[in-house]
């Protein structure tokens, strides 16, 4: 993301993973976010624009941002495993990656379905300051709820002209949870030509929620 990135190689239950680190350079960082990329078979990496977008943010708000590339991504080892084996491996970079540092969880689209069961693992263990989840994957996989005592910080931003994930799908994964959605009006799943708007929104919504908590 900048010439201070900092490639990582990161034990994970099916092999090495290999991740990037971001950090504010102003600033003690305040904690460190993981962040989850999109699917493996299509595409998804930890250099997706999507994911380097959150992860912008965070370092803007004075965190840390480690991606990482899930098994059989780039140079990590294992193969795809659909989303279990992912979620063992965003567990073990929270685990080698984060010890005992203030926590934030993002994910986008498959990674957002991963970052949601990470939560769900995590959040009677540690403290999880924000889940940040985007374009997430309602419509595709069987999303768990966001733990309750998580809803408060967490920040679900979905396209309104998302032909991958029906904005529709989202709504009514969020409705029975009183989850609030932030939609962005004309905007497709990859955020094409909105990047520094969702940047500003990402990066407003750790603001408040860090408000909100009192931190």
């Amino acid at each position: 993301m900048n010439s201070q990135t900092e490639r990582l190689t990161l034990s994970g239950p099916a092999g090495s993973l290999e991740a990037l680190l971001d950090a504010p350079s102003a600033s003690e960082p305040l904690g460190t976010a993981v962040i989850a990329h999109p699917h493996p078979l299509f595409g998804g990496t930890m250099d997706n624009k999507v994911v380097q977008t959150v992860a912008r943010a965070f370092v803007q708000s004075g965190w840390r941002a480690l991606r990482f590339n899930f098994r059989g991504v780039g140079a990590s080892q294992g193969s795809y495993d659909e989303g279990r084996g992912e979620l063992d491996d965003m567990l073990a970079v929270v685990a080698g990656g984060v010890p005992g540092d203030r926590l934030a969880l993002a994910g986008f689209s498959f990674g957002a379905f991963v970052a949601v069961a990470a939560a769900a693992r995590l959040f009677a263990q540690r403290r999880i300051d924000h889940l940040v989840l985007v374009g997430a994957a309602a419509s595709r996989f069987d999303l768990l709820p966001v733990p309750p005592t998580l809803k408060s910080c967490t920040l679900l931003v979905h396209g309104e002209q998302d032909d991958t994930v029906p904005l529709s799908a989202v709504v009514d994964w969020a409705r029975p949870q009183n989850l609030p959605v932030t939609v962005f009006p004309g905007c497709g799943h990859f955020f094409h030509g909105q990047l520094p708007l969702l940047r500003q929104v990402v990066a407003g919504g750790i603001a408040a929620h860090a408000v909100t908590a009192g931190t």
